[in-house]
């Protein structure tokens, strides 16, 4: 069996977590939402939730964009007219970017 790898993240992406996992919990409370409620509904486990409320870096983004957004918490934008500009505004820019990145070769000096 593969041994399991032990991932650090940064001060920023555990505090944005935090945050992220606070307003959750507290948007979901507000809102007299049962645990089991939203977990049914955005098609998790209790479990699931409990680690999305707890800040576990380990859960799946999509897992835990779909339970803010049952519970009421905006991410981006609230007008869904405004994240289909912004998202046709990323496109626009990747279009014109190189497709993939690479690291500009050094050349050498070696003529002494």
């Amino acid at each position: 069996m593969p041994k399991s790898v032990t991932r650090t993240y940064s001060r920023y992406t555990e505090e944005v977590l935090t945050l992220l996992a606070g307003l959750i919990r507290a948007a979901r409370l507000e809102n007299k939402m049962t645990a089991q409620d939203v977990a049914d509904r955005a098609g998790i486990s209790r479990g699931m939730l409990s680690r999305i409320e707890k800040a576990d870096p380990k859960c799946e983004i999509g897992a835990t964009f779909e339970v803010a957004r049952i519970v009421g918490v905006s991410l981006f934008e609230a007008e869904p007219g405004r994240l289909a500009m912004h998202s046709k505004q990323v496109e626009y820019k990747l279009a014109l970017l190189p497709k993939s990145a690479r690291k500009e070769k050094k050349v050498v000096m070696d003529d002494f």
